[in-house]
């Protein structure tokens, strides 16, 4: 059997790429997303790869030729953040699944599974479980139940058009497993939070809403439901959690030392929306509004006619996710990435407390690696501005490719200053505070994304990584004095080429667009 998996990079992805690893019916897996992992890492290895975005108006052919010959699809692409792009999400989540649908009925694909939610249901003000029946209008107020409705309504045209698909709706509760740690806090708590001290020491009380409860999932459990549901030609929804249910003194007792301080609901509504808006909070408003009017699920129909069962509770999985978040656990892709960059070339580096050959002008040297640093600071600061300011553009595929490899090298960089005993260097802060300063240039349209910007941050980044090969090449000729074998810097070197040739056609279509009135530079095109 061979499967398609669109979105499989992310928390439900990687796990469904685990589970097909070890079914014996799945000979072939082509893995789809718009920003690629890296293919030789678990569990993206023995997979075939297709770089694609579901939201582009051209993905309809490549969807098409990526699921030729496929017996299978497993839909799990949904864009989460940026909230505040109502449009962008729309595109990726609910035009983008109509996409997959009518691209895998043209390639004949006649199994297909597809992740709904729980968010999807209409609210209700008991606990009482529903089964699949429950209406699905969403609840008013939160884009993401909002849009989830919206895809079941999706669903229900496909299927009224291809009565012969076999289309299963898995609708999860929240899913959890520890390497969605680092992705979790990005997407809610925000990468300031420090959840790193919850490995040390748990909070004395936990605030919490009053009313909160929530059903999970391993992301392990769901994996299994969505394979079971192609195997066996499953049709329908099917409601997946565990069978225990998270109230709020569970909650205390998992994350805290079980002591809960309860908050009304109704003042957090506003506090949250406020914090959101000033950029302190990536969770907006309508998370709240959503975990306090979905229903509890029944999940015995999985279980009857999937053959499913959870085995793992709900509160081990919760478990697992506060001990991926407070170790900042990740996966190689982008969307799991951990918290702290790991240095690919750490097996290379050398030991802690290297000395310098007396030959070698050890201070100039460090100086030069120290001032490479403090440029890489101010580089990632801008390319990472970048792919999140253009997030809704055909470029920002590169822009997030680049921006991984930019964070992934100053991690090396830095790893490798401390193996050399080199001190931090003091003009690193120097550096990212004047790359801020720098962004508040102004423009003909302020307030407003210019679409020069683009063009001239595009040639700021240029140089910069132009300035880095260099680096590299004069690190290269050094490398044995440092204790590094040169095939390290060869492959920075070969990656910095790679980079400019992404910056590269970032510039050709921005400066195609940036002044001519009748093109739309920022027209939305969005992440799959």
């Amino acid at each position: 059997m061979r499967v398609a998996v669109v979105g499989a990079t992310g928390n439900a992805g990687t796990a469904v790429l685990r589970e097909l690893a070890r079914r014996e019916e799945i000979d072939s897996v082509v893995g789809i997303a718009r920003r690629l992992p890296d293919g030789d890492a678990e569990p993206f290895a023995g997979c075939e790869w297709r770089s694609l975005d579901i939201a582009g108006e051209d993905a309809a052919e490549g969807l098409e030729e990526a699921f030729r010959g496929a017996d299978a699809v497993i839909h799990l692409a949904w864009l989460i953040q940026p909230g505040s792009k109502r449009e962008l999400l729309r595109q990726v989540n609910v035009t983008g699944t109509a996409r997959v649908l009518a691209a895998a009925a043209r390639a004949g694909v006649k199994h297909i599974a597809v992740a709904s939610s729980v968010g999807a249901y209409s609210p209700v003000d008991d606990d009482r479980p529903r089964d699949e029946t429950w209406p699905t209008m969403g609840v008013p107020g939160s884009h993401y139940s909002e849009d989830k409705a919206a895809q079941e309504r999706v669903m229900d045209e496909f299927e009224a058009k291809h009565p012969g698909v076999c289309l299963a709706r898995i609708r999860p509760g929240l899913v959890f497993q520890g390497s969605a740690g680092s992705q979790i806090q990005r997407y809610f708590a925000g990468v300031l939070a420090p959840v790193q001290l919850l490995k040390h020491v748990r909070p004395p009380v936990l605030p919490l809403p009053k009313g909160v409860r929530a059903q999970a999932v391993h992301s392990d459990d769901v994996a299994r439901a969505y394979v079971e549901a192609i195997v066996r030609g499953a049709h329908g929804a099917y409601n997946v959690c565990a069978d225990d249910v998270l109230d709020a003194a569970a909650i205390a007792r998992i994350v805290g030392r079980g002591r809960l301080l309860p908050l009304p609901a109704r003042p957090l509504v506003p506090l949250i929306k406020a914090a959101n808006r000033a950029h302190l909070l990536p969770m907006d408003e309508g998370w709240l509004r959503m975990a306090l009017r979905v229903p509890l699920l029944d999940n015995s129909k999985a279980k009857r006619d999937l053959g499913w069962r959870p085995r793992t509770t709900a509160a081990q999985a919760l478990e697992e996710l506060i001990e991926g978040m407070s170790t900042g656990e990740g996966t190689a892709s982008v969307p799991m990435r951990p918290r702290r960059a790991a240095v690919a070339e750490s097996a290379l580096l050398p030991a802690e407390g290297h000395r310098i050959p007396d030959e070698i002008d050890g201070v100039l040297l460090r100086q030069y690696i120290a001032d490479h640093l403090s440029g890489a600071t101010a580089g990632l600061s801008r390319i990472s501005m970048m792919a999140s300011v253009y997030v809704d553009t055909p470029v920002f595929a590169q822009l997030s490719a680049v921006a991984e490899d930019v964070r992934q090298e100053h991690a090396f960089l830095q790893e490798l200053m401390k193996r050399q005993g080199f001190p931090r260097p003091a003009a690193a802060p120097a550096f990212w505070a004047g790359e801020r300063l720098a962004r508040l240039k102004p423009y003909s349209r302020p307030m407003k994304r210019s679409p020069s910007g683009l063009v001239l941050n595009t040639e700021l980044m240029l140089a910069a990584v132009t300035a880095k090969l260099h680096g590299w090449l004069v690190l290269r000729e050094h490398a044995t004095e440092l204790g590094v074998p040169a095939a390290a810097f060869e492959r920075l070197i070969a990656d910095a080429e790679r980079q400019l040739s992404q910056l590269g056609a970032v510039h050709e279509h921005a400066r195609e667009m940036a002044f001519r009135r009748h093109r739309e530079t920022f027209r939305p095109v969005s992440d799959s």
